[in-house]
């Protein structure tokens, strides 16, 4: 599962801008995100491409530190995220603070949490049950140590390779000029993916050439922001595989 940690920025000389995020929110996702505390908003998703979308909206408008966990989520059902617990929320918590410390870089940070076990399995266990071999018992749990290691490798990477390929296209967001985006706002909403031949009725609507629609989605770098959000999300899905533990 994934946790979202979302804080606004410069929130104390700022209005309070998390009612607005949430009800924005509503209409992108089924997620349920409230206020946390303060001038933060949390949530937890269960989709990668979910992840991607809200990320990169909140990123969007340059108000928002986004931090991202992936990990385990204890949480009744239609429970608020308030009350949930796991090493997911542990570790979106550590990304949010992270984002805040990102001076020069998109402020987002993805943080895998730390797996506990393996298939049930204690790490690091001393205990040993009565009859055991405890040469065969110690070969085991280095096994499992060794296993719970490299999954544990494996998914920080993939969560730093996601918060990577996430920066890139955040930057291509964040830098998307006005014009650029009623452009792309109008193609997305007509869902052609900005092909030529669906920027003819976007260039009539805006009362622009299709030219001008051309060059504002060149410019944009939506096309390439478009093919990226799949590979973030793939990051996303692998790093939380290995989280779990699943080979």
């Amino acid at each position: 599962m994934y946790v979202l940690t979302i804080d606004q920025r410069g929130s104390t000389s700022d209005v309070d801008r998390v009612p607005d995020l949430i009800a924005e929110l509503r209409s992108l996702t089924g997620a349920h995100f409230e206020r946390s505390v303060g001038d933060e908003l949390q949530g937890t998703v269960g989709d990668a491409l979910d992840v991607v979308d809200i990320a990169l909206h909140a990123l969007r408008s340059g108000h928002w530190y986004v931090g991202i966990g992936i990990g385990d989520v204890r949480l009744e059902p239609g429970g608020s995220p308030r009350e949930g617990t796991g090493s997911g929320f542990v570790a979106a918590r550590t990304a949010v603070e992270a984002a805040k410390g990102a001076a020069g870089h998109v402020p987002l940070s993805v943080v895998a949490g730390t797996m506990d076990s393996v298939k049930g399995a204690p790490r690091n266990s001393r205990e040993e049950p009565a009859g055991t071999n405890n040469g065969a018992t110690a070969g085991t749990n280095a096994e499992m140590n060794t296993s719970v290691d490299t999954a544990a490798h494996a998914a920080t990477n993939a969560a730093a390779n996601a918060q990577a390929v996430l920066r890139l296209i955040g930057r291509l967001v964040q830098q998307r000029t006005e014009a650029q985006w009623r452009v792309v706002d109008r193609l997305r909403a007509a869902g052609g993916g900005g092909r030529h031949g669906s920027q003819k009725p976007v260039a009539r609507e805006l009362g622009i050439t299709e030219q001008s629609v051309s060059r504002a989605v060149l410019r944009s770098g939506w096309q390439e922001e478009w093919a990226a959000r799949p590979a973030a999300a793939m990051l996303l899905d692998y790093a939380l595989a290995h989280t779990k533990g699943d080979r």
